[in-house]
Protein backbone atom coordinates (compact mmCIF):
# COMPACT_ATOMS: atom_id res chain seq x y z
CA UNK A 1 0.00 0.00 0.00
CA UNK A 2 2.78 2.45 0.92
CA UNK A 3 4.66 1.82 -2.33
CA UNK A 4 1.48 2.04 -4.44
CA UNK A 5 0.61 5.41 -2.92
CA UNK A 6 3.80 6.88 -4.45
CA UNK A 7 3.46 5.12 -7.80
CA UNK A 8 6.04 2.44 -7.10
CA UNK A 9 5.83 -1.34 -7.57
CA UNK A 10 7.81 -3.98 -5.70
CA UNK A 11 8.70 -6.48 -8.41
CA UNK A 12 11.08 -8.97 -6.85
CA UNK A 13 13.48 -9.77 -4.09
CA UNK A 14 15.23 -12.44 -2.11
CA UNK A 15 15.72 -13.43 1.51
CA UNK A 16 18.89 -13.81 3.52
CA UNK A 17 19.47 -14.72 7.15
CA UNK A 18 21.35 -12.51 9.59
CA UNK A 19 21.41 -11.61 13.26
CA UNK A 20 19.84 -8.21 12.58
CA UNK A 21 16.96 -7.13 10.37
CA UNK A 22 18.11 -5.65 7.08
CA UNK A 23 16.28 -4.25 4.08
CA UNK A 24 17.69 -2.91 0.83
CA UNK A 25 16.26 -1.73 -2.46
CA UNK A 26 17.42 -1.12 -5.99
CA UNK A 27 15.33 1.58 -7.66
CA UNK A 28 14.79 1.86 -11.41
CA UNK A 29 12.71 4.46 -13.17
CA UNK A 30 12.60 7.44 -15.49
CA UNK A 31 12.68 11.15 -14.77
CA UNK A 32 11.28 14.02 -16.82
CA UNK A 33 13.31 16.73 -15.08
CA UNK A 34 16.07 16.68 -12.49
CA UNK A 35 16.62 19.00 -9.54
CA UNK A 36 20.35 19.26 -8.81
CA UNK A 37 22.43 20.42 -5.86
CA UNK A 38 24.51 22.57 -8.17
CA UNK A 39 21.84 24.97 -9.44
CA UNK A 40 21.33 27.51 -6.62
CA UNK A 41 21.18 31.09 -7.86
CA UNK A 42 21.97 34.39 -6.11
CA UNK A 43 18.91 35.72 -4.28
CA UNK A 44 17.18 32.33 -3.95
CA UNK A 45 15.39 31.53 -0.69
CA UNK A 46 16.06 28.21 1.04
CA UNK A 47 13.08 26.07 2.03
CA UNK A 48 13.26 23.06 4.34
CA UNK A 49 10.20 20.82 4.09
CA UNK A 50 10.49 18.89 7.39
CA UNK A 51 11.80 19.82 10.84
CA UNK A 52 15.19 18.69 12.14
CA UNK A 53 15.95 16.56 15.17
CA UNK A 54 15.26 12.87 14.49
CA UNK A 55 18.82 11.88 15.40
CA UNK A 56 18.67 13.48 18.85
CA UNK A 57 15.08 12.33 19.47
CA UNK A 58 15.76 8.67 18.73
CA UNK A 59 19.05 8.73 20.64
CA UNK A 60 17.00 9.99 23.60
CA UNK A 61 14.34 7.35 22.99
CA UNK A 62 16.98 4.60 23.20
CA UNK A 63 17.88 5.96 26.64
CA UNK A 64 14.18 6.18 27.69
CA UNK A 65 14.54 9.99 27.92
CA UNK A 66 12.19 11.03 25.10
CA UNK A 67 8.51 11.73 25.68
CA UNK A 68 5.96 9.71 23.73
CA UNK A 69 4.43 12.68 21.88
CA UNK A 70 7.89 13.77 20.67
CA UNK A 71 8.49 10.39 19.06
CA UNK A 72 4.94 10.09 17.70
CA UNK A 73 5.14 13.42 15.84
CA UNK A 74 8.56 12.54 14.42
CA UNK A 75 7.32 9.14 13.23
CA UNK A 76 4.29 10.75 11.56
CA UNK A 77 6.54 13.13 9.69
CA UNK A 78 9.05 10.41 8.79
CA UNK A 79 6.25 8.32 7.29
CA UNK A 80 5.24 11.24 5.03
CA UNK A 81 6.59 10.94 1.49
CA UNK A 82 8.62 13.82 0.06
CA UNK A 83 6.82 13.33 -3.26
CA UNK A 84 4.19 16.02 -2.79
CA UNK A 85 6.75 18.51 -1.49
CA UNK A 86 8.99 17.82 -4.49
CA UNK A 87 6.09 18.50 -6.89
CA UNK A 88 5.26 21.77 -5.15
CA UNK A 89 8.89 22.91 -5.16
CA UNK A 90 9.25 22.00 -8.84
CA UNK A 91 6.01 23.80 -9.72
CA UNK A 92 7.46 26.97 -8.19
CA UNK A 93 10.54 26.76 -10.39
CA UNK A 94 13.00 25.16 -7.99
CA UNK A 95 15.82 23.40 -9.81
CA UNK A 96 18.23 23.14 -6.85
CA UNK A 97 17.28 20.57 -4.24
CA UNK A 98 18.64 17.81 -2.02
CA UNK A 99 17.28 15.56 0.71
CA UNK A 100 18.43 16.13 4.29
CA UNK A 101 19.54 12.80 5.72
CA UNK A 102 22.60 11.43 7.50
CA UNK A 103 24.93 14.40 6.99
CA UNK A 104 22.47 16.79 8.65
CA UNK A 105 21.35 20.18 7.35
CA UNK A 106 24.85 21.70 7.33
CA UNK A 107 26.37 18.69 5.56
CA UNK A 108 23.82 18.67 2.76
CA UNK A 109 23.73 22.46 2.48
CA UNK A 110 27.53 22.48 2.27
CA UNK A 111 27.29 20.16 -0.75
CA UNK A 112 24.77 22.50 -2.41
CA UNK A 113 26.93 25.56 -1.71
CA UNK A 114 30.11 23.89 -2.94
CA UNK A 115 28.55 22.61 -6.14
CA UNK A 116 26.76 25.91 -6.83
CA UNK A 117 29.80 28.01 -5.81
CA UNK A 118 27.58 30.00 -3.47
CA UNK A 119 27.39 31.11 0.15
CA UNK A 120 24.14 31.24 2.09
CA UNK A 121 22.81 32.88 5.22
CA UNK A 122 20.64 30.89 7.63
CA UNK A 123 18.43 32.52 10.25
CA UNK A 124 18.52 29.94 13.04
CA UNK A 125 15.25 31.17 14.53
CA UNK A 126 13.47 30.30 11.26
CA UNK A 127 14.76 26.71 11.07
CA UNK A 128 12.04 24.22 12.13
CA UNK A 129 12.83 21.64 14.81
CA UNK A 130 10.77 18.73 16.08
CA UNK A 131 9.16 19.20 19.46
CA UNK A 132 11.56 17.87 22.08
CA UNK A 133 14.68 18.01 19.91
CA UNK A 134 16.14 21.03 21.70
CA UNK A 135 15.25 19.40 25.05
CA UNK A 136 17.34 16.39 24.02
CA UNK A 137 20.32 18.59 23.16
CA UNK A 138 19.98 20.39 26.48
CA UNK A 139 20.10 16.97 28.22
CA UNK A 140 23.38 16.33 26.42
CA UNK A 141 21.89 13.65 24.17
CA UNK A 142 22.87 13.46 20.52
CA UNK A 143 23.11 10.87 17.77
CA UNK A 144 26.24 8.74 17.54
CA UNK A 145 26.73 10.19 14.01
CA UNK A 146 26.73 13.77 15.31
CA UNK A 147 30.47 13.70 16.01
CA UNK A 148 31.40 13.09 12.36
CA UNK A 149 28.88 15.68 11.13
CA UNK A 150 30.23 18.41 13.41
CA UNK A 151 33.53 18.33 11.48
CA UNK A 152 31.80 20.68 9.01
CA UNK A 153 31.44 23.42 11.62
CA UNK A 154 34.37 25.05 9.81
CA UNK A 155 31.88 25.90 7.05
CA UNK A 156 29.88 28.11 9.45
CA UNK A 157 31.41 31.59 9.39
CA UNK A 158 29.47 33.03 12.34
CA UNK A 159 30.13 30.05 14.60
CA UNK A 160 31.22 32.22 17.54
CA UNK A 161 27.85 34.01 17.48
CA UNK A 162 25.62 30.95 17.19
CA UNK A 163 27.29 28.01 18.88
CA UNK A 164 25.95 28.99 22.31
CA UNK A 165 22.36 28.79 21.04
CA UNK A 166 20.62 25.56 22.12
CA UNK A 167 19.38 24.77 18.58
CA UNK A 168 22.80 25.12 16.93
CA UNK A 169 23.91 21.46 17.38
CA UNK A 170 20.73 20.32 15.60
CA UNK A 171 22.01 21.84 12.36
CA UNK A 172 24.42 18.87 12.31
CA UNK A 173 21.87 16.31 13.52
CA UNK A 174 21.65 13.29 11.16
CA UNK A 175 18.12 12.82 9.88
CA UNK A 176 16.23 9.65 9.14
CA UNK A 177 13.51 10.13 6.48
CA UNK A 178 14.33 13.83 6.48
CA UNK A 179 12.77 16.47 4.31
CA UNK A 180 13.93 18.30 1.22
CA UNK A 181 16.11 21.40 1.15
CA UNK A 182 15.44 23.49 -1.92
CA UNK A 183 16.41 26.86 -3.34
CA UNK A 184 13.42 28.78 -4.68
CA UNK A 185 13.21 32.23 -6.24
CA UNK A 186 12.26 34.82 -3.61
CA UNK A 187 9.32 35.76 -5.84
CA UNK A 188 7.70 32.36 -5.21
CA UNK A 189 9.04 31.47 -1.76
CA UNK A 190 6.05 32.61 0.34
CA UNK A 191 3.55 30.96 -2.01
CA UNK A 192 5.63 27.80 -2.00
CA UNK A 193 5.74 27.65 1.82
CA UNK A 194 1.98 28.26 1.99
CA UNK A 195 1.31 25.35 -0.36
CA UNK A 196 3.69 23.07 1.54
CA UNK A 197 1.85 23.86 4.79
CA UNK A 198 -1.63 23.37 3.28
Amino acid sequence: VALKSVGCALVGGHTCEAKELGLGFSVCGTCDSVMKKSLMKPGDALILTKPLGTGALFAADMRAKARGPWIQQALRSMATSNGTAAKILHSKGSVACTDVTGFGLIGHLFEMCSQSEMQVQIELKKVPFYQGAIDCVEMGIESSLQVSNVRLRRAVKSQEEVRSQPAYPLLFDPQTAGGLLAAVSKDYAEQCVAELRA
